[in-house]
């Protein structure tokens, strides 16, 4: 299959290397050309005509649980623990494996409104999910969730061995476990032999609230990030969710350990679990990426919403106008997260990256006048603005329109038929 994508304004995320009037080209799933105008020397399968629009990388939901549309407007206005374990647990506990698929492909839709053109999800029945994305042609990566519940460390390998066989990187697996205090020493030490034996980065909740906090330093002594650390999770790398309330010495450990923190700002405003020190990570060189969380605590999966809260609350909690500007939100959301989901090809638009791309409508209000369209997406963009999303080189959405394996309509009404079981 071969794609061309003309008379577009190309943002490739390479400092220097934008350009403002030109193409890309996509051989099946890989671009293959980005530049001025050239004359092709064979037939194009499909050509897009971009309008003069801009052409981008995708976004990447660095941290989500995917089917969690299903309690969507159900456990709100509740503190962290209440919310968590008298109204998710217990409904989560009645989930099952086709339920999920549903309620995952709803996700989808959503992310691919919002130009999300990879998830980053942590939940159960990982095959369900997975099959999902098959499905629907999204690009899924996926780290387990297991702790003191549910789940092993022999599952997760397992797991991370058949999971990572997809020539294409649709589908992808990290090995991760769902928190600190959720799971025991022993687990957590398995998980981090798993780890070592493999080489591979761990991924997993950190630092969300001052409770968890303040919890395991009771315990142990140590930040939950010390005491990770000390347990070995983290020798080659790791992917962490939330780090809202962080000692002195963990940017320290952040920092030489190479790890990536995934902010995820609507969710922790809306559960009151506090506002992460965004400028310190860039500050010190510790790249963010930026996550929706699951649509049970946000509960709006809109990757526009989330940049402008990144700067905005940063701006507003350092007293400084100047912090975190709209340029490294953009990588945040775009390539930091291409990394922080394992997929360092999805992360720019350039020969032999993945065709994950996403077309940006400036011909609307908000995009107007176009003196900097970048400061644009992250100051007034919104998901009005999202003209059309690709991934793997295949158009997802466009104009408002679904290119699914069903229609919207029947994602909808099964979405609602396993929710009402649930949640009756």
């Amino acid at each position: 299959m071969k794609t061309r994508v003309y008379n577009v304004k190309v943002l490739t995320m390479e400092e220097g290397k934008d350009i403002s009037q030109g193409e890309v080209w996509i051989q099946d799933d890989m671009i293959t050309y980005v530049g001025p105008y050239r004359e092709a020397q064979e037939a194009w399968d499909k050509e897009i005509d971009g309008q003069g629009n801009l052409l981008m990388p995708g976004f990447k939901n660095a941290h989500t649980h995917s089917a969690m549309t299903f309690l969507r407007s159900y456990a709100d206005d509740l503190k962290l623990n209440e919310w968590l374990y008298n109204k998710v647990f217990p409904a989560e506990a009645k989930l099952t494996g086709e339920g999920l698929y549903w309620f995952t492909k709803l996700a989808f839709m959503e992310y691919l409104t919002s130009g999300i053109t990879t998830a980053y999800d942590m939940y159960f029945h990982v095959d369900d999910g997975v099959r999902a994305a098959k499905d629907t042609g999204f690009r899924y990566a996926f780290c387990d969730s297991i702790n003191n519940f549910g789940g092993t460390v022999e599952q997760v390998e397992k797991d991370f061995l058949r999971l990572n066989t997809d020539p294409s990187r649709q589908i992808s697996h990290r090995i991760g476990f769902h928190a600190e205090y959720t799971t025991s020493k022993e687990l957590m030490e398995g998980i981090a032999a798993l780890a070592d034996k493999y080489q591979a980065p761990v991924s997993v909740h950190c630092s969300e609230t001052r409770k968890e906090v303040e919890e395991c330093r009771e315990k142990t002594g140590m930040s939950p990030v010390a005491y990770m650390d000390s347990l070995g999770l983290f020798r080659h790398g790791g992917t962490l969710f939330h780090c809202v309330h962080m000692d002195e010495t963990d940017f320290d450990i952040l920092k030489k350990r190479g790890i990536y923190v995934v902010t995820n700002p609507a969710s922790n405003l809306k559960l009151a679990s506090g506002i992460a020190p965004i400028k310190r990570y860039v500050d010190m060189g510790i790249p963010v990426a930026i996550g929706t969380d699951g649509a049970a605590s946000n509960n709006c999966l809109d990757m526009f919403r989330e940049m402008f809260l990144v700067t905005g609350l940063q701006k507003a909690v350092c007293d400084d106008p100047e912090a975190v500007p709209a340029w490294e939100v953009l990588k945040m959301a775009a390539v930091n997260g291409a990394y922080a989901c394992g997929l360092a090809e999805c992360d720019k638009i350039a020969e032999g990256k993945k065709a994950d791309l996403i077309l940006i409508d400036l011909n609307q209000p908000n995009m107007q006048p176009l003196r900097n369209p970048e400061k644009n997406l992250v100051y007034s963009g919104s998901k009005m603005n999202v003209k059309m999303t690709m991934v793997g080189g295949k158009v997802l959405y466009q104009d408002g329109e679904f290119y699914l394996d069903c229609s919207k309509e029947e994602i909808f009404r099964k979405a609602n038929e396993y929710a009402e079981q649930i949640l009756q």
